[in-house]
């Protein structure tokens, strides 16, 4: 699903027009990026949580040459899922008859 289907989707639960779903999703896709500049923790209880954290840097190597290169220690962002969003996707390969980890 990319993001002009989920503004369908949302649009056509809510009983809103695209725009305004439009509007809600790029308010709330900037939210989140704020919060995380600012190295705080979103967590939307039974969707997940999103967090950064610190990756250490470390050495590596260049694929082409084989030299050894250092690649530096650098910030990402995480997701965490909630438990009830895990449960909701389990339950949905299980119905499908998919295999249980």
């Amino acid at each position: 699903m990319n993001k002009a289907e989920l503004i369908d989707a949302v649009a056509t639960k809510t009983d809103s027009t695209k725009a305004q779903t439009a509007a809600m999703l790029d308010a709330l896709m900037a939210t989140v990026q704020e919060a995380l500049t600012k190295q705080d923790t979103v967590q939307l209880v039974g969707f997940g949580t999103f967090a950064v954290t610190e990756r250490a840097g470390r050495e590596g190597r260049n694929p082409a040459t084989g030299d050894t290169i250092t690649i530096p220690a650098k910030k990402v962002v995480k997701f965490k899922v909630g438990k009830a969003m895990a449960d909701a996707v389990a339950g949905a390969k299980a119905a499908k008859g998919g295999k249980a980890r």
